[in-house]
């Protein structure tokens, strides 16, 4: 009875109720201002001129178009039920709900907060030139899912990584994983590989002092010790190694003729060698082996060199030959010598041709003795 009768009365008075839940909270407008927050429980409001707005208070963030109104008109409703966050330009808060993070307010930026869906608590901190975010808070921030803020770079192993914020050249970072705050100035990190390798040039023509062209293929081994430097004093490290590698075999081998640079090409490897390692030690990368790898003749040099040596070895073959020759005949010489002075040496050399004979034959007959063998009959059967 009591409930009808208040309805009436509100009906005619010109009232409505309305109930608020403990999560939620109801911003109340009365002929275009901004009147009250509305918290929990039942509450009377005109039914004329008044405007409500219902809010969640799980949504966490206070979220309307009448917000800087609320903050310029009513400052006190504002103090009782909001929070508001604002982050300078040199900094970036950190927020937490009852000890776990919750978000993260850039530098220049603002976030309103219900005060009732807290505890909060907010960490300030000072932006460094680096924009650098510690290891231990990058990983949590990842772990909360509030990765978007971070700029994230991986080092490899053997590498190391040159960051740059705003196009200026602020450090050195060592292998691992690093986090910079997100926060329209870029900050980027350029890969250095400091170990070892190989590059190559291949097929590079060059004209040799006696005008014929060959083309030769290069090899060197560098690593970079500076890598500020390398960056700093050329576009492409790489690019620069490959020019001077060019220019100094360019250079060397086009003052010396074919026939030099394929009877020394150690020599030649030495001065070029030398030439490359200073220029490129000056930006801060250090050439190890350098090596003429291949040296290649056009076709109709190729034909005319193999000519030359097969004639070469063919003179050579020829000069053999005749020494080998002579020696021969200078033992058949000798021999002949000895078997004139001493018969017993001539009849040894008699015995050796008959066994070398008896082991070819199946049988041997022999007429009239064995003396004289080599000047009578000898007869052979199969």
């Amino acid at each position: 009875m009591t409930h009808v009768l208040t309805r009436l009365i509100d009906r005619l008075t010109g009232h409505t109720r309305v109930t608020v839940m403990e999560t939620e909270r109801l911003l109340v407008l009365e002929r275009g201002r901004i009147a009250t927050i509305l918290s929990a429980g039942e509450h009377r409001l005109k039914r004329k001129d008044t405007v409500t707005e219902r809010h969640d208070l799980n949504r966490l963030r206070f979220t309307t178009p009448y917000e800087a109104a609320l903050f310029r008109e009513r400052p006190d409703l504002a103090e009782a039920h909001l929070t508001e966050v604002r982050a300078g330009e040199d900094e970036v808060l950190i927020v937490r709900r009852d000890g776990r993070l919750h978000g993260v307010v850039l530098a220049g930026d603002r976030e309103v907060l219900w005060t009732d869906a807290g505890p909060w608590a907010v960490e300030r901190l000072t932006l460094t030139d680096t924009l650098a975010v510690e290891r231990k808070l990058g990983k949590a921030l990842v772990r909360a899912g509030l990765g978007h803020v971070l700029t994230i770079w991986d080092v490899a192993e053997g590498h190391v990584g040159l960051l740059t914020v705003d196009g200026v050249l602020k450090g050195r970072l060592e292998p691992g994983t690093h986090a910079f705050w997100h926060i329209g100035r870029g900050a980027t990190v350029r890969m250095i590989d400091l170990r070892m390798r190989t590059h190559e040039v291949t097929g590079q023509e060059i004209l040799t002092k006696d005008r014929v062209t060959i083309r030769v293929n290069l090899t060197a081994v560098y690593r970079v010790t500076d890598p500020e430097r390398a960056v700093a004093a050329v576009k492409d490290y790489t690019e620069a190694l490959h020019r001077a590698l060019q220019l100094a075999f360019r250079r060397t081998l086009g003052a010396l003729t074919l026939d030099t640079i394929l009877a020394e090409k150690g020599a030649v490897n030495a001065d070029a060698a030398e030439a490359v390692r200073a220029e490129m030690a000056r930006i801060g990368i250090e050439v190890g082996e350098i090596a003429l790898r291949d040296v290649i003749l056009p076709g109709e040099m190729r034909e005319i060199l193999n000519r030359v040596v097969t004639a070469e070895k063919e003179a050579e073959a020829n000069v053999i030959r005749r020494r080998e020759e002579t020696n021969a005949t200078r033992a058949l010489l000798n021999t002949a010598k000895v078997m004139a002075e001493n018969p017993v040496m001539l009849r040894l050399k008699e015995l050796e041709a008959l066994e070398a004979i008896a082991g070819k034959v199946e049988r041997l007959t022999v007429h009239n003795g064995t003396e004289g063998l080599m000047t009578d009959l000898v007869k052979l059967r199969e």
